[in-house]
């Protein structure tokens, strides 16, 4: 699924970086919280800041920052109904977020701002697609959590469009049972080719219904088993839209582990392809020279670097770190480079890619 750009993102994208860059990400839920002990958790972040500042940067600009910083706590909305906030300050820019989803506090200095937890809030539909397979047609929809829209395809679903295209003569049973079955394998072939203009337009993970005969004929000659999230065999000719949302239920109700299957078949078609980057190091070098279609990463992966002898190198920062060189997360870097190359970013759980080195990268090319 695409990632969706929200404007705040978008806005902090196009941000001249100018050093320092202050991102405070915490809970705020005045509804369900007494104002004083909001005010003590902001206080306590704005001191972290200013030690830090004055710490790392000259006094004018500290005191600049401090004072854009205590202007947007002084005028917080206390009225909100969100769950959380996002403050972002630097010597050029200043904004608040208010955020619809519960984080874990995060106070950062850096050379530029925050970004992951803002990918990470936007809120994705349940969307998948829907082919389902009988003798006598085919028909693709869209559905969601609430209605299922069938999709108008170019290509005939009837598979009596295909019948005049196996012209053999019919002598005895044997040769019409041969005839239906050039018929069936030429209507599945065009029904998978059409298939590539539906999964480039929406990106979605796919379930295929049908008869175990035909769904089997097709699982074997699909070029798309990336997209195909399961199979679900049964006779569905007569189902209505109603019957399928309620047949697919129990396959889309651990929705995470769906999307984790679809990110999962498309690495290792990366993978096959040749066209996949592995750890932090070459998932940098790819990002810096505009290469990344596609970054799946764990949510809480972290990586202090420093620069190497050219932009797209880097290195594991040792400790105690050099605070004028060091990149404090050479991931949320790599999220910013490749969102504005206009590729997509993803999340799994912690450990889920410990294979890949917690981070991976299809390519453009």
């Amino acid at each position: 699924m695409k990632t969706i750009i929200s404007p705040e993102i978008n806005e902090l994208m196009e941000t001249i970086h100018y050093r320092p860059a202050v991102s405070i990400i915490m809970p705020f839920e005045p509804k369900m919280s007494a104002k004083s002990a909001l005010a003590h958790s902001l206080q306590a972040a704005t001191d972290k800041v200013e030690k830090e500042l004055l710490e790392n940067y000259p006094d004018e600009v500290s005191i600049l920052v401090m004072q854009k910083l205590r202007d947007i706590i002084s005028s917080l909305n206390y009225s909100t109904h969100k769950r959380s906030i996002a403050i972002y300050v630097s010597p050029v820019f200043e904004k608040v977020i208010y955020l619809d989803m519960l984080v874990e506090e995060r106070i950062t200095v850096d050379d530029s701002f925050e970004i992951r937890d803002l990918v990470l809030c936007r809120k994705q539909a349940h969307k998948y697609l829907v082919l389902l397979l009988n003798g006598k047609e085919s028909r693709i929809y869209l559905a969601d959590e609430d209605c299922f829209t069938r999709i108008v395809s170019t290509t005939p679903e009837s598979v009596y469009a295909y019948i005049n295209e196996v012209p053999e003569k019919v002598a005895n049973f044997s040769d019409l049972a041969g005839r239906r079955e050039k018929t069936m394998h030429k209507f599945l072939h065009y029904i998978d080719n059409g298939l590539a203009i539906i999964l480039n337009a929406y990106q979605l993970p796919l379930f295929v219904l049908g008869p175990e005969r035909m769904v089997g004929h097709f699982k074997n000659i699909t070029k798309h088993n990336t997209s195909i999230i399961d199979y679900v065999y049964g006779s569905y000719q007569d189902a209505t839209e109603k019957d399928l949302q309620e047949i697919l239920g129990p396959h889309v109700a651990d929705w995470k582990g769906m999307k984790q299957k679809e990110l999962f078949n498309k690495i290792e078609e990366a993978a096959g392809k040749k066209k996949l980057a592995v750890g932090i190091r070459d998932v940098w070098r790819r990002a810096v020279n505009h290469n990344g279609r596609l970054l799946i990463l764990e949510k809480d992966y972290l990586y202090a670097a420093e620069h190497g002898s050219s932009d797209d190198i880097i290195y594991k920062a040792i400790k105690p770190y050099n605070k004028f060189s060091t990149i404090k997360d050479a991931v949320d870097d790599v999220i910013e480079k490749v969102l504005e190359n206009g590729g997509e970013v993803e999340f799994v759980e912690r450990d889920v890619l410990k294979d890949y080195q917690h981070i991976a990268m299809l390519q453009y090319y």
